[in-house]
């Protein structure tokens, strides 16, 4: 799986280790980044586009692992790929619990880290086409007046347009245009999707 637009971003205090897995990385069509201190990465490192991190685990001042919290921290979301010649079973446990992609030991071979790459592109692709797709549902929900965003909660949470009526104390035909004008502005076809729209938001009705 080539893809012109993703990076790779890789941390290694290795200069040889380094040029070895931009050699690598580059073969199948990725982008590179490759820094030499973790602290280089925090400083510069933002992608738009499908990218993850091949973190080299034992490195001077910062290691692969504060490198990790200080993502989670900083909520830098990104796959992270552990490699490590010196590592062990509890530091690999602990990165996979922080959410690691994998913990891979040296000596590797080249096509198993590969594949590890393209699943956690994949992965960031669909991670960031999910967020967009909130966003932009946020931003809908965010142009309805207060009473419509009333209105599509209850909505939302299975009641009709007779008890939305009476829970607002207004006319049950004021409820059927706030409610088509929910439909409008949220670009809704059905009231599944707006149901599904409103989960994706975190909205659950009238318990918020």
């Amino acid at each position: 799986m080539k893809s012109d637009s993703a990076v790779i971003f890789v941390v290694d205090d290795d200069r040889s280790v380094r040029n070895a897995l931009e050699r690598l990385i580059k073969s199948v069509g990725f982008r590179v980044k490759t820094f030499d201190r973790a602290q280089s990465f925090l400083d510069s490192a933002f992608c738009e586009s499908p990218c993850c991190l091949v973190l080299d685990v034992r490195m001077p001042q910062m290691s692969g692992i504060e490198l990790q919290e200080k993502m989670a921290f900083r909520g830098l979301n990104m796959p992270v790929i552990f490699i490590t010649g010196h590592g062990s079973v509890s530091m690999g446990v602990q990165a996979m619990k922080a959410g690691a992609m994998d913990f891979i030991e040296k000596p590797f071979e080249d096509q198993q880290l590969i594949e590890t790459i393209q699943a956690a592109i994949v992965k960031d692709r669909q991670a960031k086409q999910k967020q967009a797709e909130i966003m932009k549902i946020q931003k809908r929900a965010a142009s309805l007046t207060p009473r419509e965003y009333e209105v599509f909660k209850l909505v939302v949470s299975g009641m009709l347009n007779k008890q939305i009526a009476y829970e607002l104390a207004v006319s049950e035909k004021t409820i059927k245009v706030h409610r088509a004008r929910v439909m409008e502005k949220m670009k809704a076809k059905s009231l599944v999707s707006l149901v599904r729209m409103a989960e994706k938001i975190g909205i659950w009705g009238v318990s918020d």
